[in-house]
This record gives structure tokens, C-alpha cells and sequence, in this order.
């Protein structure tokens, strides 16, 4: 595979919020430090995400001491504490149909977040990852367990693929809507230095110091077509990728990752390829 290594990071605090670029993360094992701990849920207790909210891409959501801090256009920031899973009410919700409990944040938090969107909306914290939600038993093994990503600790992408997509978008007839930026695609880690598409047949790999199984491949929704900037959606890139990358009944972008071990991943770190 020649010298592939960690391009970039990406930690997103708040489920379908935009998030952070750090330059080193923790890997747990329920995937990276802060990513994903926190989430929104409509008043029937189901998971908000981007499908349904277009306009969380606009908003931010960046770790501090003790909790997070949520920004978006046209309102002041708020810092949100962890709350405490001793006193704190608890809500049961629903994600993709798994049942998962967690710790509603404090008021102010739900106004901020239900103004913002327009409808009532309850910010929630996973306490306790390593219990909470059971990684897909399909593709998971016993005790693995994931955060509030939409199903596996960690998302891998590859520059060399997203530049294989960009070409296939400008030979279609939605060329105006590429090139497109690898955000579209909110992946976890970024790997520079392969050839296109080779991720799809790694089954094991390294990151610096830390081992990870490659789960399963990643088939993409339409929060893909959502510019992450404006929040407008257009068609790409599902029409190429429905094209060109349907494996079965799912349009393929990344591969989904389950760490073996624990530690620190740098951007910079090498990549290799164990099977």
C-alpha cells in the first residue's frame, strides 16, 4: 500500500453536529474520546439527526472541561456540564431501533437546542459507554460496545476514494454539484497515501500504536447530499455512488471500524494494512 498515513481527525461531541479536528485523539473502545457521547431526541424519544434536521450541520459542538459547548448562526454559544447520571432525569431513546438509556442534560440546554431547530428537541449524554448500547451483533462481537455513532466506534475514509467519487460526480449529470469535501461524509479518521477503494478489502489495520477490525463496509444516507456549510442539499453524491458503489442494497463510502486495543492516534501516524 506504499506509505499510508493518518491524514486527519475528526471528533464530533454532539451526534450530526459539526465537530472538532483535533490533531491526537484517545481511542476507547467504544471509539474516539468525546466522540459522539452527546445527541438530540424529539419528544417521542427518537434520535435527531441530520436526515431529519438538515440545518444541525450549521451548528457546533466543541469539547470543554466538564462538558461541551454548543454554538450555531445567529445564537449565543452555551456551555453544556455532563451531568451527573446520580440525579440527573433519564430518558430511554431510540436510535435506529436499539433501545438506549441515557441522562437528559439540564434545561437551558433543551431551549437552546429546541429554538434553534424550530420544534421541541432534549439534549442527552451517555454515561456509561461501556454498557449502554451493544455494537450490531451481526457484525460485533460480545462486549463490544459503540456510542451514539450511527452504528460502530469509528469511521475510516480515504482521500484517494473521495478524489475516485469526485471524478465519477463531474462525469454525471450533476457535475455542478462536485467536487465534493470529505465532511460530507463525517468519518472519524482520514487516511492519506492508498489507491482508491482499497479500503474495501482490509480486514485489519493499524493506526500508530492501535489495532482495529474492519466491521463492516459503510453504507451512506442522504445527510451525505447535505452541504455541511450552508445546509442545502443537492443529489450528490448518491446518484454516483448508486452507480458505481452499490454492493447489494447499500451505497458504499468508508469502512466501519472496531478497535482491538487502546491508545493514542496522531495525524501523521503510519497505516498498515495487517490483512
Amino acid at each position: 500500500m506504499g506509505n499510508a498515513e493518518l491524514h486527519s481527525i475528526h471528533v464530533h461531541p454532539v451526534k450530526a453536529f459539526r465537530g472538532q479536528a483535533p490533531r491526537d485523539a484517545v481511542v476507547e473502545p467504544w471509539g474516539l474520546a468525546g466522540d459522539r457521547r452527546w445527541a438530540l431526541i424529539d419528544d417521542g424519544g427518537k434520535v435527531v439527526t441530520q436526515r431529519q434536521q438538515p440545518r444541525l450541520a450549521q451548528a457546533a459542538a466543541e469539547l470543554v472541561p466538564g462538558g461541551v459547548r454548543l454554538s450555531a448562526p445567529g445564537r449565543a454559544s452555551l456551555s453544556v456540564p455532563v451531568p451527573d447520571p446520580t440525579t440527573a432525569d433519564r430518558a430511554t431513546l431510540d436510535l435506529f431501533g436499539d433501545k438506549v438509556e441515557a441522562v437528559l442534560a439540564g434545561a437551558a440546554a433543551h431551549v437552546w437546542c429546541s429554538e434553534y431547530l424550530g420544534s421541541e428537541t432534549r439534549l442527552v449524554h451517555m454515561d456509561d459507554p461501556a454498557t449502554r448500547r451493544p455494537v450490531d451483533p451481526e457484525h460485533g462481537r460480545p462486549g463490544e460496545t459503540v456510542s451514539f455513532a450511527d452504528g460502530y466506534p469509528l469511521l475510516l475514509t480515504t482521500l484517494a476514494s473521495l478524489d475516485a467519487l469526485n471524478s465519477l460526480i463531474a462525469q454525471g449529470d450533476r457535475a455542478h454539484e462536485g467536487p465534493l469535501p470529505m465532511n460530507r461524509f463525517r468519518p472519524n479518521v482520514v487516511v492519506a497515501g492508498t489507491t482508491a477503494w482499497a479500503e474495501d478489502d482490509w480486514t485489519r489495520v493499524t493506526i500508530g500504536e492501535v489495532a482495529f477490525r474492519v466491521a463492516k463496509m459503510c453504507g451512506r444516507c442522504v445527510v451525505t447530499t447535505t452541504d455541511q456549510d450552508t445546509a442545502e442539499r443537492g443529489r450528490e453524491p448518491l446518484r454516483a455512488l448508486g452507480r458505481h458503489r452499490r454492493f447489494g442494497s447499500q451505497l458504499i463510502f468508508g469502512q466501519n471500524l472496531v478497535p482491538e486495543s487502546t491508545g493514542i492516534v496522531r495525524v501523521g501516524d503510519p497505516v498498515t494494512v495487517v490483512s
